[in-house]
């Protein structure tokens, strides 16, 4: 097995695109391990829908990345207390055996005195909290079975992100999260910060002090920009790329109520209605129309409606309030 440092980096869509560019461009007959520690993300699954996995206001005001990785599975939090693990290997006989993967990161915990198994398919346990999800993907033969570990993750921002539009978080259901999940550094001794975690697993999963590397080169990493720039950062990957869904959001205007029903393909407006008691003067089908083609995402709304005259559809109502109305 050889180790891959990634360098410090913590930006979710460059160690993604990493963890992408050693699955399909590194052609090596070992298998590659691969740590990673993001700043502050909502990592989706992906087949996921971006919107319905999501705060989206919540997340722009708190500069939190929102980025799409290959493998299926579940939306996750990522921050700087969780130690993310990756190993690639070729063949794909091992697809879904996630025990092949985990059991290395499990020795090395029980080790230390955390009481961990693998629990159900894919998830790490300890004293009967959760504090690994894990997922796989398999490409042309190679495939990567990666994870999280939980060692001190803050739930509250965890609920908040992953909460879409904006659903009251009581003290209540933070406490509930925590009896369902837990931070590994409650369950090690004083002392222990994640630098010393990831070490400890180096150490484990190599058996030595002496770790066999695979160094990155310049051109490895020009090519790990370019997968970040064309996938990892782009609207049409994190956002675009949701399944086809449908918003349905009502909301009170000078004209009456109003119910807007919004088709979303693509991350793209194909088509939208208006409904209610509302007493407009002029057909709404004309503004209906002019909403069609439009990214269905905070700021193109914003641009895309400041040109237009709602008053004859919905009497005095803002701009803003417009855009609250459909997103």
């Amino acid at each position: 097995m050889l180790f891959v440092d990634n360098a410090g980096m913590t930006d979710p869509r460059v160690n993604l695109a990493l963890e992408e560019h050693l699955l399909r461009n590194v052609r090596v007959d070992e298998p590659i391990l691969l740590f990673y520690i993001n700043e502050p993300a909502v990592i989706l699954g992906r087949n996921q829908n971006t919107l319905a996995e999501i705060d989206p206001d919540y997340v722009a005001e708190k500069g939190i990345h929102v980025v799409r990785r290959l493998s299926g599975g579940g939306a996750v939090f990522h921050d700087l207390g969780n130690l993310n693990f990756s190993f690639i290997t070729n063949g794909d006989e091992h697809l879904h055996d996630f025990a092949r993967f985990t059991e290395p990161v499990v020795a090395v915990l029980r080790g230390l005195g955390v009481e961990a198994a693998l629990q159900g398919k894919s998830d790490i346990f300890a004293n009967g909290r959760k504090i690994s999800g894990n997922a796989q993907y398999l490409s042309r033969g190679r495939m990567f079975s990666h994870g999280t570990l939980l060692f001190d993750t803050s739930i509250e921002q965890m609920l908040l992100s992953l909460n879409p539009r904006q659903v009251q978080i009581e003290s209540k259901a933070v406490q509930s999260v925590r009896n369902f999940v837990a931070n590994i550094r409650d369950l090690l001794p004083s002392g222990w910060d994640i630098a010393r975690l990831r070490q400890a697993l180096l150490e484990g999963v190599f058996g030595s002090t002496a770790v066999p590397t695979y160094d990155l080169s310049d051109e490895d990493w020009a090519q790990v920009q370019e997968i970040a720039d064309t996938r990892y950062r782009t609207w049409e990957w994190n956002y675009g790329r949701s399944p086809d869904f449908n918003v349905q959001k009502q909301g009170k205007t000078p004209a009456g109520h109003v119910e807007a029903h919004i088709d979303v393909a693509d991350g793209v407006i194909r088509g939208a209605k208006f409904l209610g008691n509302f007493a407009s003067t002029q057909d709404v089908a004309v503004l209906e129309e002019q909403l069609v083609g439009v990214r269905y995402e905070k700021g193109a709304l914003v641009t895309a409606v400041t040109h237009l005259n709602l008053t004859p559809y919905f009497g005095a109502l803002s701009h803003d309030e417009f855009v609250t109305l459909l997103y």
